[in-house]
């Protein structure tokens, strides 16, 4: 859905009333890892909303807690209010709870950061992670979200999709791969399986130049894939022989995330 500035045109303001919410949500979703701090004309022109309406959401947003202002900047920043109200959805997840021992002795294991990746259809997002004990490493906040079809993560999610929808997604953008034409569309698709066969899904420095990934499969009871364990790490740490060690750590944690779940991989 798209953001709207509507009128009530249902007479009892059922139309109205969704089109605030849709907004209010765009608003929401225009912060970012990257752009944290953002003002009232940045948000208008991201989502193509009227300042003076951005202004009235941000307000509501305010009083609620879901954003707050910064003192030096008057800009806002998203507020403490959205971890109260992804809390207990967190605390439901098993695959977040069976997970965290898991990724703490992969951590221990590999010294390099861990994480739990969970696929909304289109965007792998970060639910878990362990950071890594050297002063050099990669950190990225709860609840980013990866739609870069290189990203060790998303490859992992739509290695099990149907192909017809991975092309779908990557011809219409919502999935992003650089270069994409026929020819490196299929190379993309033989990646995928290949990862599968492997066990892991490597990213060497092809989203960020500084950043290595990989990733492996978490498994339900029915053989789907339910959540992806993930390695990052800097690239200058990562040779060839270590980028394999590192591939096999995160497939054995994953098979054990899997195991606990009463899960199975496929056959």
């Amino acid at each position: 859905m798209t953001p709207t500035e509507s009128n009530d045109v249902s007479g009892n303001g059922e139309a109205k009333g969704t089109s605030v919410i849709v907004n209010a949500i765009a608003v929401l979703r225009s912060f970012s890892a990257e752009e944290p701090l953002l003002g009232v004309t940045e948000i208008a022109g991201r989502i193509g909303l009227h300042k003076s309406t951005v202004s009235r959401i941000l307000a509501t947003l305010e009083q609620e807690h879901l954003v707050e202002r910064d003192v030096d900047s008057r800009r806002f920043r998203l507020g403490l209010g959205m971890i109260a109200m992804a809390g207990p959805l967190l605390a439901e997840l098993e695959e977040r709870r069976v997970a965290y021992p898991v990724l703490r002795e992969l951590t221990e294991r590999t010294g390099e950061t861990s994480a739990l990746m969970v696929w909304n259809g289109t965007e792998s997002m970060s639910v878990e992670q362990i950071p890594s004990r050297h002063q050099v490493k990669h950190l990225a906040p709860l609840g980013v979200r990866y739609n870069e079809a290189l990203s060790s993560s998303v490859q992992v999610f739509l290695a099990a999709e149907d192909k017809d929808r991975v092309r779908n997604l990557l011809r219409s953008g919502t999935i992003t791969l650089p270069g994409l034409d026929e020819e490196a569309m299929e190379a993309y698709l033989q990646r995928l399986e290949d990862s599968t066969k492997r066990g892991w899904a490597v990213n060497f420095g092809e989203t960020s130049i500084e950043e290595v990934g990989v990733a492996s499969p978490v498994y339900d009871h029915r053989g789907n894939i339910v959540a992806s364990v993930l390695i990052p790490a800097p690239k200058f740490r990562v040779s060839q022989d270590t980028l394999t060690s590192l591939g096999e750590a995160c497939a054995e944690a994953a098979a054990k995330v899997t195991t606990r779940l009463g899960g199975r991989a496929p056959r």
